[in-house]
């Protein structure tokens, strides 16, 4: 390799970087996520999202305006073939401090789900519970998870096709007791990011295959649908992330979320304009300047289903 393409190497990195740690900042600020005093447990899995966020988390912990502490933990579920030299060498060689929780979980889901069967729930809820019970031994006051954001839109997706729920992953948690706070710092970084930063870094990754367990095929499907539509529309995956930071509850249909069955006319002020030509404006004022031309391209609207909002905007 050449010297001009190692500096475009070098510079297209930091570039990487320095949106890394801007985002992983900005979500921590947005959401209050690391206070003064903090001991943040960041649950490690030998994945590359859980490595970044170690990563990043430390590079932060130099320049924050706050001092926290970071403790690093890993849960060893005696899986057959599991490399349980690989994080304790690691982290030694960056210097930071670190338990290994060993919890044989492994044979618990063998015993409980038949064979074929996917694995990753019941795993995923065995090691959780492990891991809050070992926060609240060494005094943590933040769980730090590696979930980035299309993690966060792929489980708003599975809830709605899957279990028929409007929810996802919060950026920030409090347990159901109340007994621990769980963070996702990446929640803001796109899983491309933390791939290309991972590939970088040559972080020792520990594949998440060792049980012999099926993939996940529902989050699988939903990424096949996301991932298209990113190729077809770039940037709807944001979009959508966007929309769960912009909820209106009285345009829902949850009646524990919006009182319904109260509402009331008002008709204290006088009715704002109602011809063709205020609305036009108003449906105008919702869309930039410089993406109008170019969402009627992408997704055109068929010229019949535009006509009958003038026709019942002139009747007005």
């Amino acid at each position: 390799m050449s010297d001009l393409e190692n500096r475009r190497d070098r510079l297209e990195f930091n570039k990487l970087q320095k949106r890394l740690r801007r985002n992983v900042g900005k979500a921590i600020a947005d959401f209050n996520m690391i206070e003064e005093g903090d001991k943040v447990m960041v649950c490690l899995s030998g994945g590359k999202d859980s490595y970044a966020m170690l990563e990043i988390l430390m590079s932060l912990q130099k320049t924050a305006p706050v001092h926290f502490e970071l403790v690093a933990v890993n849960m060893d579920q005696k899986q057959p073939g599991f490399p349980e030299h690989i994080l304790p060498e690691y982290l030694q060689s960056i210097g930071v401090p670190y338990h290994i929780v060993n919890k044989d979980t492994y044979s618990v889901v063998k015993e409980v789900i038949p064979e074929g069967k996917t694995t990753c729930g019941l795993c995923s809820r065995l090691r959780r519970g492990t891991l809050y019970g070992f926060a609240e031994e060494i005094g943590a006051t933040k769980v730090a998870l590696g979930h980035h954001k299309d993690d966060i839109v792929e489980t708003l997706f599975l809830n709605m096709f899957y279990g028929g729920r409007l929810k996802a992953m919060p950026p920030k948690l409090r347990a159901d007791d109340g007994r621990n706070i769980v963070i996702r710092p990446l929640a803001y970084c796109r899983e491309t990011d933390l791939i290309a930063f991972a590939d970088h870094k040559q972080f020792p990754i520990i594949p998440c295959n060792l049980c012999g367990s099926q993939e996940n095929l529902q989050r699988q499907a939903i990424k096949g649908m996301l991932n298209e539509w990113e190729r077809k529309f770039p940037g709807r995956s944001d979009n959508i992330f966007a929309a769960l930071t912009r909820v209106s509850p009285s345009q829902l249909a949850d009646r524990d979320l919006y009182d319904f069955e109260s509402l009331e006319l008002d008709r204290s002020m006088p009715a704002p304009a109602a011809d063709a030509r205020s609305i036009e404006q108003y449906v105008d004022s919702w869309i930039p300047e410089d993406a109008r031309d170019e969402d009627l391209e992408s997704e055109p609207a068929p010229a019949e289903a535009s006509r009958p909002l003038y026709i019942e905007a002139r009747n007005l």
